[in-house]
């Protein structure tokens, strides 16, 4: 389908959401004409953004680029347990409606920057042992997450409830080469969306990883880590840093 179907009560589908934005920028067809409209803007301000994108979800696991987390790790590991955690009714109702026959992987309504919240919520008690190792996925997530709402805090308090071996996945975009200008065409598009861009300086990155060891090769381009012989990334070389850390 070219747009999503029924939509709940109360619910403004005229503003570009980042998530719907990523979606269409995937070949998703799970977003709205404003989403695609705010995609067509981003496109011109980055021409190969829809390339760094995919780069973004081949770093997850370097397989096709559709293919989502809970199929990445489930191809892997046949019982993984899979909770995927947005604060958007749209995307939330629709992703639960997608993961209703699938087993061990589910979808919460709650809000990153509310660890305590996202721990308790019923799909992920149902789901999470934080007793056992577990890994915390923040893919393009935590430069649409706002100073003012404490991001190095926000990670620290999930840090302090993973068990040890636990792992943290992050890709950010950084505030390193731009000389044509993109990162503020792009932070004007998505003045106008659900959230707004905060690329940081690549120290304030590596900060989300205080009491993580970075795995080899570190916190480097996404292009960079740990690319399977014989592929080839798709956008540029240099788009956004991209690391995991293990805690001790």
């Amino acid at each position: 389908m070219t747009e999503l179907g029924a939509v709940p009560t109360g619910i403004d589908t005229s503003t570009p959401n980042v998530a719907r934005i990523y979606d269409y920028l995937l070949g998703g067809k799970d977003n709205f004409a404003a989403d695609r409209q705010a995609a067509g803007q981003l496109i011109a301000a980055i021409p190969d953004v829809a390339a760094i994108a995919r780069d973004n979800r081949s770093f997850l696991g370097r397989l096709p680029t559709q293919a989502n987390v809970h199929e990445l790790a489930q191809g892997v590991a046949p019982d993984v347990r899979v909770v995927y955690v947005d604060n958007d009714p749209v995307v939330a109702s629709h992703g639960r409606a997608l993961l209703a026959s699938r087993d061990r992987v589910a979808m919460a309504f709650a809000d990153l920057c509310q660890p305590d919240s996202v721990r308790e919520h019923p799909e992920v008690r149902g789901l999470i042992n934080w007793a056992q190792p577990v890994a915390v996925l923040c893919t393009s997530t935590l430069h649409f997450v706002s100073d003012e709402a404490k991001p190095h805090a926000v990670i620290a308090e999930y840090r302090d409830h993973m068990a040890p071996g636990s792992y943290l996945v992050i890709t950010h975009g950084t505030a390193e080469e731009d000389p044509a200008g993109e990162r503020d065409k792009a932070a004007g598009v998505y003045r106008e969306a659900s959230s707004q861009l905060r690329v940081r300086p690549l120290p304030e990155v590596r900060r989300f990883f205080d009491g993580f060891e970075l795995i080899e090769p570190g916190l480097v381009w996404i292009s960079e880590w740990r690319p399977e012989p014989g592929t080839t990334r798709i956008g540029r070389r240099r788009s956004m840093r991209g690391g995991v850390g293990r805690k001790p």
